[in-house]
């Protein structure tokens, strides 16, 4: 068996959601606008915590901090691919590795690649200024996610143990377009969550942007029905049924093609740094 195999942990939830994302009645509310703003409807919360966690709604400080700049927003820059998101929590697992690479498969404590189906990602990274957004150059990006049996590396959360390995995890600095590009594969599955990747997004000036992102269902059952996948028996929950999916609105669900590697994906975010 595979070392990076499932050890037959079971989790309820791995992470809370951060703050909320308003609803289309408060954003029409609040910017007096028409209903193109709403496109833009999934704002990156200030206040930290889940429900009942400080900075969470009934929590201490109840209030949720909004950053209501990144829904002024304008028509044009819809039309360039401009698309504010919202934060969503870094979850147990993350660990600044600081592995500067594009492949993240490799393993490089033993040198074994993941098994799993290839996704190449590609982030486009913009910063919301004066009503329009630019390329950002200089954004750490980090990416990090399970394997096809549902583990994660260098860590024991979960009632995982692999310490020392460092498979799928690394970090890309956006070039002069704001692009920054990833080759891995389609995540596995473990219970508690939907399928995801967590991303983190760092500025030298300490701004932090963390979000995940996510696969439609279809697709996830698609791959799934094929090695290494299929090894693991039916995933247990669907995005509908994922607590930090719901908080995302679906504004991170990402729009997958097949190519003849495997799979390909882009996905636009505009950071609102104000």
């Amino acid at each position: 068996m595979n070392k990076h195999t499932n050890p037959g942990f079971t989790i309820d939830e791995d992470d809370l959601p951060i703050g909320r994302i308003l609803s289309r009645r408060e954003i029409l509310t609040l910017l007096g606008t028409t209903g193109t703003a709403a496109l833009l409807a999934a704002c990156a919360p200030v206040g930290q915590g889940g429900p009942g966690g400080p900075g969470g709604p009934g929590g201490p400080g109840g209030e949720t901090a909004t950053d209501l700049t990144a829904l002024a927003t304008t028509n044009a820059s819809l039309a360039n691919g401009c698309v504010v998101r919202p934060a969503l929590t870094e979850g147990p697992v993350f660990v600044d590795e600081e592995l500067d690479r594009s492949d993240i498969r490799l393993d490089p404590s033993d040198n074994q690649m993941s098994e799993g189906v290839q996704l190449d990602l590609t982030f486009n990274v913009s910063k919301v200024a004066d009503g329009a957004c630019v390329p950002l150059a200089g954004v750490q990006v980090d990416i990090w996610h399970c394997n096809a049996y549902g583990i994660y590396s260098d860590t024991t959360e979960l009632g995982m143990h692999t310490v020392g390995q460092k498979f799928l995890r690394g970090y890309q600095v956006t070039d002069g377009n704001g692009m920054a590009h990833f080759t891995t594969i389609y995540p596995g599955w473990y219970d508690g969550r939907a399928v995801h990747i967590h991303f983190k997004m760092r500025t030298d000036d300490g701004y932090d942007f963390t979000s995940q992102l996510f696969f439609d269902d279809t697709l996830t059952d698609e791959v799934f029905a094929n090695a290494p996948y299929n090894t693991r028996g039916e995933r247990k929950l669907r995005n509908a049924d994922d607590g930090i999916y719901g908080q995302s609105g679906g504004e991170t669900l990402l729009t997958v093609n097949k190519v003849d590697s495997g799979f390909e994906t882009a996905f636009n975010v505009a950071l609102d740094m104000s």
